[in-house]
């Protein structure tokens, strides 16, 4: 075969081809085609289990996930049993109510989202991206770093790294081509990092889109005309060579963005604005690399939003403020109640004929019953400011905490320690204010030293202290039977960091880790010489060990100056003093001389070791 048909071959076997990793497409983008990628929005913090999400995870409603789970919600702050160490996370978004996925990793790489997309256009740039964060607080130690690969049709073709602990939401993805003749592909994320203590991370925002030259509509900036001006015309102004063969259409939105339609037969390059009626209009236009793509969502993608205003030559205002405000037309400000009428000229040279109708309202006095809650625990974000009751206030009002808007609401949740100014302000512009102060509680700490070092074999002793009682703790790893002893005493075979985590009264919760370290040290004296003439004194040849630093002696072989053997053994336990040989050999005692042993011995930290050497026996 020709080898540039086999090359060629194997090229059209391939489905896609990767461009580049961590790179956010550098034109402009289609439509997301995960419509359900952001989750959703709800005002249930837990919401009842998706089905439209495809995963090798187990999904819960109780929070927080345990190993192995998930759960979708709209904030980790609102969780009661939040674990001390994770985040108090909201949606990456701007929506109070959006929801995200919390991952508490298994201790096995799984699938955490999979969606098969249809009807896909062959030779098409697309990018895949997913927003991520490691939901462990910063400064955190011990634990495992989350992992995420990004795979097509099941092969990986990008993975985020160990993801750090910095509480940032971060955006990873790549870009990729589809072959010719794909319109279908299996897109996935999974987990690679094991489970255990760490590897929790929340996901948002996954995005599958067309991604496209530069696609603009220039200048950015709102266009104003005036109501009686000419019309106006736009360009599309397209900026690279993705696609060969342009196809554009131009859309108008009714609904300031949100929908989209086509206007029938505005297909080339530009497009005139004529409707003079004051207001705002909503332009764009979609490319496509063909005809038939231009109708395929997912195939195309779409300009910046272009506003034209059409600015109004008269106006006509009916206010009421709050006693003690002004009211702003032009160069004036009014502060009575009347009927005014101003002739302006705009920036834009438009005439304009403003006619203001202002009420001037008396003050009644805003007065509101405000509640606050401190914090549960030390740094815990978890304070409450509650305005209880309000009088003399005109519905709609507005209640604010610093940059905080509750509008209509009256709590504050998830607040940290600080100052707070809560501001109310009615219809009309009369407010309240107040400054508020949350104070953290003392906080709850456990102590451990920092490192202990013991010998093979000796007890070790573990003490905590605690400004506060404990309710309930747990050691890790679990040592004994005794998960939850404040003071632990065992013997340790290896050297390990082991982690004491409490919770006092008010559920709050402490940790600290204590570093183990175990010295091999090899308690055992051979002696060199024996004398077995039965007078009691030093008539065995024996072993002085310690227990449990020596578990067993596996092995013992004595031989005499020519290789014979003249005692063998197995499998002894140790005592303080272990006589092996009284000297005999054939039933009579062994002639005088320097004979050479061997011993296989088992340790506590399972270590085998063969200690070899002569003793001399004498008479």
């Amino acid at each position: 075969m020709n080898k540039y048909l086999l090359i060629f071959g194997l090229l059209l076997l391939s489905s896609y081809s990767v461009h580049s990793q961590d790179a956010i497409c550098d034109g402009n983008l289609g439509d997301n085609i995960f419509v359900d990628g952001d989750f959703g929005t709800g005002i249930a913090n837990s919401p009842d289990q998706p089905d439209n999400i495809i995963t090798t995870y187990s999904y819960v409603q109780q929070t927080p996930p345990s190993d192995g789970s998930f759960t979708i919600t709209n904030n980790m702050g609102a969780w009661s049993n939040l674990f001390g160490t994770w985040l108090p996370l909201e949606d990456n978004s701007n929506d109070p109510n959006g929801y995200f996925m919390v991952v508490n990793a298994d201790f096995t790489p799984g699938i955490m989202y999979e969606e098969i997309i249809n009807d896909l256009c062959e030779n098409t740039l697309y990018v895949f991206t997913a927003d991520v964060i490691n939901v462990v607080r910063r400064g955190v130690l011990d634990h495992i770093p989350p992992n995420v690969s990004f795979l097509l049709d099941e092969v990986e073709q990008y993975s985020t790294g160990e993801i750090q602990q910095d509480e940032t939401w971060r955006t990873f993805g790549f870009t990729f081509t589809t072959g010719p003749g794909v319109t279908s592909m299996k897109l996935s994320l999974r987990n690679n990092a094991p489970g255990g203590i760490g590897n929790d991370l929340a996901i948002d925002n996954i995005t599958f889109r067309a991604c496209g030259p530069r696609a603009e509509i220039l200048p950015i900036e709102i266009a104003n005309i005036c109501e009686d001006g000419d019309p106006l015309t736009i360009n599309a102004t397209i900026t690279g060579d993705q696609f060969d063969n342009e196809s554009i259409q131009w859309q108008q939105s009714f609904d300031e963005g949100l929908t989209w339609e086509n206007i029938a037969g505005s297909r080339s390059r530009t497009f005139q604005h004529t409707e003079r009626s004051a207001g705002f209009y909503y332009y764009r236009y979609l490319v496509a690399n063909s005809p038939e793509n231009i109708n395929n969502s997912k195939c195309r993608i779409n300009s910046n939003v272009k506003i034209i205003r059409v600015v109004p030559k008269f106006r006509e205002i009916v206010e009421e403020i709050c006693e003690g405000l002004s009211f702003e037309v032009g160069n004036n400000n009014y502060t009575t109640s009347g009927i005014f009428v101003d002739s302006l000229i705009s920036s834009l040279g438009c005439d304009s004929i403003v006619t203001l109708q202002l009420t001037v309202t008396p003050d009644a006095g805003i007065e509101a019953i405000v509640k606050e809650s401190n914090p549960s625990c030390a740094t815990y974000q978890d304070g409450t400011i509650e305005v209880v009751e309000l009088m003399n206030a005109r519905s709609p009002f507005s209640i604010s905490i610093d940059s905080l808007i509750a509008n209509e609401a009256t709590t504050f949740q998830n607040l940290p320690e600080g100052d707070y100014q809560i501001i109310i302000e009615d219809d009309i512009g009369c407010r309240f204010e107040e400054d508020i102060r949350l104070v953290d509680p003392v906080a709850f700490n456990v102590d451990l030293e920092e490192r202990i070092i013991v010998d093979l074999g000796n007890e070790v002793v573990l003490n905590t202290n605690t400004n506060f009682p404990i309710t309930s703790s747990e050691w890790f790893p679990s040592v004994l039977d005794c998960p939850d002893c404040e003071t632990l005493s065992f013997i340790p075979t290896n050297s390990q960091v082991y982690r004491f985590t409490a919770f006092n009264e008010a559920g709050c919760e402490a940790s600290d880790s204590i570093f183990v370290i175990v010295q091999p040290v090899r308690n055992i004296f051979i002696p060199d010489v024996f004398s077995p003439n039965g007078d009691g004194i030093n008539d065995f040849f024996s072993i002085h060990l310690s227990t449990p630093n020596v578990q067993l002696i596996r092995e013992a072989l004595i031989f005499d100056r020519w290789g014979n053997l003249v005692f063998e053994a197995s499998d002894l336990f140790p005592e303080l003093d272990l006589e092996l040989w009284n000297g005999s050999f054939n039933g009579r005692i062994a002639a005088e001389g320097v004979y050479v042993y061997a011993f296989k011995i088992l340790f506590l930290d399972g270590e085998e070791e063969t200690m070899s050497g002569d003793v001399l026996l004498i008479k």
